[in-house]
């Protein structure tokens, strides 16, 4: 008996059943990052304050100084040794605030809403949506951050000229002050992201954010003076200003030591959100 094997009758090509339209690529989440930021309304309002807090209080510095020097009235310590660089930095510490808090509600947000569980579904690698997270929002708080330093010390650069303050983007150092400036906010927004992925809370992220930045630095004035040398240096918010000081001493560090030391709270930080994202569940 012979067997005739059954036919196979090709299927035309136009007619084989179609692959997925999409796939997964950084491209693409980074695309879906970026739409997902700039469609709430608190980015375009908490990026606002702090482009105002950075121009706003580094005039009022400005103003404020020039006021004092030409009637003649004694200087606050902040002011006794300030140039126009360090004056047109001076809402640096407000605009670190609304941008890394910022930075945790990018993260946190979508845990307090539940988005998150649609997110990941739709990267089921995780740590792609991390990555995009804080790349995105880096670069937008590094751009802001870059463009209203330099667009404040040029107006404070006119307010002060004539005074012994005068600076311009010629003297040493303030071009690489004004970069490290910028540089330092772009990292605090990739902070805030870190801390609101790995705590999953808006509350607790931002407690976090400003107990690094702000009240812990206050408590090492408690600590013994042997002791403040060897860490008060090496916190978060020392290690930034270093990144943008026009000088430093020997209880301060290198504007590259400075860098180096906060770049490692950095990628701490990312690396607690990145183990925490992928071991437990959303």
């Amino acid at each position: 008996m012979t067997t005739i094997a059954p036919s196979q009758t090709a299927v035309p090509a136009g007619q084989r059943p179609a692959g997925p339209a999409y796939k997964v690529t950084a491209a693409r989440v980074l695309r879906s990052e970026w739409a997902k930021l700039w469609s709430l309304r608190s980015t375009w309002i908490t990026l606002g304050l702090a482009l105002l807090f950075l121009v706003a209080f580094g005039l009022i510095a400005a103003f404020q100084f020039k006021s004092r020097l030409t009637s003649g009235r004694p200087m606050d310590r902040d002011f006794a040794d300030a140039g126009a660089l360090s004056l047109s930095l001076f809402g640096t510490n407000f605009a670190q605030l609304a941008l890394g808090v910022l930075g945790v509600l990018v993260a946190a947000g979508e845990y307090s809403t539940g988005m998150i569980r649609s997110t990941l579904a739709a990267v089921p690698r995780r740590l792609p949506v991390l990555w995009s997270k804080a790349a995105v929002y880096g670069v937008i708080a590094l751009v802001l951050g870059t463009v209203g330093v330099f667009v404040t010390f040029t107006a404070d650069s006119g307010i002060l000229s004539g005074t012994r303050a005068a600076m311009t983007l010629s003297d040493t150092g303030v071009v690489r002050g004004l970069l490290g400036a910028g540089l330092y906010l772009g990292l605090v927004g990739v902070i805030g992201v870190a801390l609101g992925a790995l705590l999953r809370s808006v509350a607790g992220g931002i407690a976090v954010l400003v107990a690094s930045l702000m009240l812990i630095p206050g408590l090492t004035s408690l600590l013994p003076t042997d002791w403040q040398g060897h860490i008060s240096p090496y916190l978060p918010s020392h290690a930034g200003e270093a990144m943008f000081a026009l000088h430093h001493d020997s209880t301060t560090l290198s504007p590259t030591a400075g860098l180096l030391v906060f770049l490692g709270w950095t990628v701490l930080a990312l690396a607690g959100a990145a183990v925490r994202l992928v071991r437990s569940d959303a």
